[in-house]
């Protein structure tokens, strides 16, 4: 004969139990499915780091932006450091161009970006003709 039992759960709920065999496998059947189901993960996505840009997208983004601002064409990069808040490119462009080439005036500007690459100021920093030997190769 079953008897019935009286317990009372973690909410402070009332349940009623039979006692009877029957029950206790049910529970034990239940606690095997459950142990033998693998957790599912979360499916929320996970918020990725922003990928920080290199030297040299930074350098590109801060040559691009200088010709946008001047229009003159760049040359090339002759200088890259970090800043307080951000980097500072040195970039070499034509101010002038001249036949024979070697008498053209060039300029270097130092462009300062922030670290996701977005312009801060620029200013020409040295003006020089091509073809004539100076301090540091200007």
């Amino acid at each position: 004969m079953a008897t019935a039992k009286k317990t009372s759960s973690s909410d402070g709920t009332a349940k009623k139990s039979s006692g009877s065999s029957s029950d206790s496998a049910d529970k034990s059947a239940s606690k095997k499915i459950a142990s033998s189901t693998p957790r599912k993960r979360s499916s929320a996505p996970r918020a990725e780091a922003p990928k920080r840009k290199g030297a040299q997208q930074l350098a590109a983004e801060a040559t691009r932006q200088l010709l946008e601002m001047t229009g003159k064409d760049p040359e090339g990069i002759s200088g890259l450091r970090r800043s307080d808040d951000g980097w500072i490119v040195q970039v070499e462009v034509l101010e002038l161009a001249r036949i024979p080439n070697t008498t053209d005036v060039l300029a270097t500007y130092e462009v300062e970006v922030d670290s996701d690459g977005e312009l801060l100021e620029y200013r020409r920093v040295h003006r020089y003709v091509r073809g004539v030997p100076g301090e540091d190769g200007r």
